[in-house]
C-alpha cells in the first residue's frame, strides 16, 4: 500500500529535518512532496525516496499547500504531516490496518506532547455550547484516549497528522482553501462524515508533536481563529452528525 506523504516547512528546517530523517524508517511512503512555504534552510529528505519540492513564491495556507501538493496523487493514501512530528516507530502499519474497513476514509494516531502525555487531536464537532464549556473550565470536548486502546470513529481529529484514503481526499475536494489556518481539520472531517466517510483515531499509534504555540497570543492568528470559527459554523452548525 503506498502513500504520498504533505509536509509544509514554515521557516522549521531544524525541526523539519528531524522528521524527515525518521520517515527513512517507513518504506509504505513512496513519494515525498516537501513544500517551503517561506524561504528556509536546506531541507534533506532520506535518500533514496521520491521527492517533489516546491518552493511558493508567497505564502500559503495550511489547506492551499496540502491541496498543491495532493495533485496528481496516484498512491492509495495521502498522508499530511507537519514539520514538529517526530515518528518513534513507523506509525503507517497500523494506520493502514484501520484502512482494511473501506468505509474509513481518514485516519489519525494519538499525539502525544514531548513529555509524552496524549494531547487532544481527537474532539467532538465544536458547538457554541461546547465553546462556553471549554472558556468556564468544563469540558473541552475532547476524546479521553489512551495509548494502546482501540481505534475507534471520532468526529474530527487536528490535522497536524492524518493518513486519508486518496479516494475520500478526492470525494470531498480536499480542504477548503477558503480556510487560510485554523478549522481546516474540522471542516473536512465534518463533509467526510456527510459524504459517507468515517473518520478514525486510533491510540494503539502514537506520534510526538514538539508543538510551536507562540502563534497563540498573536493578535493575526487570532483573527484567523476568529475568521475560520465564523465561517465554520455558517457552514456546518445544526448539520453534522454525531458520532
Amino acid at each position: 500500500m503506498s502513500i504520498r506523504l504533505s509536509m509544509v516547512s514554515h521557516g522549521q528546517a531544524r525541526l523539519a529535518n528531524q522528521f524527515l530523517q525518521d520517515l527513512a524508517g517507513t518504506p509504505e511512503v513512496n513519494e515525498l512532496v516537501v513544500t517551503e512555504n517561506i524561504p528556509d534552510a536546506p531541507l534533506l529528505p532520506p535518500a533514496g525516496m521520491t521527492v517533489r519540492a516546491w518552493h511558493n513564491p508567497s505564502p500559503m495556507g495550511f489547506a492551499r499547500n496540502h491541496n498543491q501538493a495532493f495533485e496528481g496523487c496516484e498512491q492509495a493514501f495521502y498522508c499530511v504531516a507537519n514539520p514538529d512530528i517526530r515518528l518513534l516507530t513507523n506509525p503507517f502499519p497500523g494506520l493502514l490496518a484501520a484502512m482494511q474497513d473501506p468505509a474509513v476514509g481518514l485516519v489519525a494516531p494519538l499525539v502525544l506532547g514531548s513529555t509524552g502525555q496524549p494531547e487532544d487531536n481527537a474532539r467532538r464537532f465544536p458547538t457554541p455550547w461546547n465553546l462556553a464549556q471549554k472558556l468556564a473550565g468544563m469540558s473541552d470536548g475532547r476524546y479521553h484516549l489512551t495509548p494502546q486502546s482501540d481505534a475507534r470513529p471520532v468526529e474530527w481529529v487536528a490535522g497536524m497528522f492524518l493518513l486519508f484514503r486518496a479516494q475520500a481526499f478526492r470525494d470531498v475536494g480536499g480542504f477548503d482553501a477558503k480556510f487560510h489556518l485554523y478549522y481546516e481539520d474540522v471542516d473536512i472531517c465534518a463533509r467526510l462524515w456527510k459524504s459517507g466517510w468515517k473518520v478514525m483515531c486510533d491510540p494503539g499509534v502514537t506520534v510526538v508533536h514538539e508543538a510551536q504555540r507562540a502563534s497563540r497570543h498573536n493578535f493575526r492568528y487570532m483573527r484567523w481563529h476568529a475568521a475560520s470559527m465564523a465561517r465554520y459554523f455558517g457552514k456546518h452548525l445544526g448539520r453534522l452528525p454525531l458520532v
